[in-house]
């Protein structure tokens, strides 16, 4: 870990922060090729009811316009939460070299939590960083799901987006 990693993750956490602003869970990302940001993106699955809007999605999107390709080999991509079994996928397609994440994500993380999705024989094997700000990402998380279960105490649905990701 690096200062600039640490740097970066501040910049995803930013994004989780817009997330957590609209009552999204609050998971941020960044893409980044030579020290510069090219794509951002945090979570908006309930906003836009998608089970696509994941941050990573949003950000490696947007990091393939702006560079005018889908292979993003010489980028880095930041995350505040340990990337799932289809943001796994889309960042090994992707072809991005470094994957710098904060807290894990013990129910669904695809990067070494629940399998390490980076060690298999795929036709690429990013670089794995876990624990970046590890505290910070984890806090936001868990205030987020504390405040929910107050606002939210007999909601059903609330309680099952909760238990989905882990936190407390």
């Amino acid at each position: 870990m690096t200062s600039r990693d640490e740097l970066m993750m501040r910049k995803a956490l930013a994004e989780a922060e817009k997330a957590y602003a609209e009552n999204e869970v609050p998971i941020g990302a960044v893409v980044v090729r030579n020290n510069e940001i090219v794509g951002r993106g945090y979570n908006r699955r309930e906003y836009g009811k998608n089970a696509l809007y994941h941050a990573e999605l949003t950000a490696i999107n947007e990091a393939c316009k702006k560079l005018g390709g889908w292979r993003l080999w010489e980028c880095e991509l930041y995350v505040t939460l340990e990337p799932c079994p289809m943001c796994a996928g889309a960042i090994i397609n992707s072809r991005i070299k470094r994957v710098v994440y904060g807290c894990e994500d013990i129910k669904a993380g695809s990067v070494r939590s629940v399998v390490s999705l980076f060690e298999l024989p795929y036709n690429h094997k990013p670089e794995a960083v876990g624990g970046v700000l590890a505290e910070d990402c984890s806090s936001l998380l868990s205030r987020f799901f504390r405040e929910l279960r107050i606002k939210n105490k007999n909601s059903v649905s609330d309680q099952k987006i909760h238990k989905s990701y882990g936190f407390s």
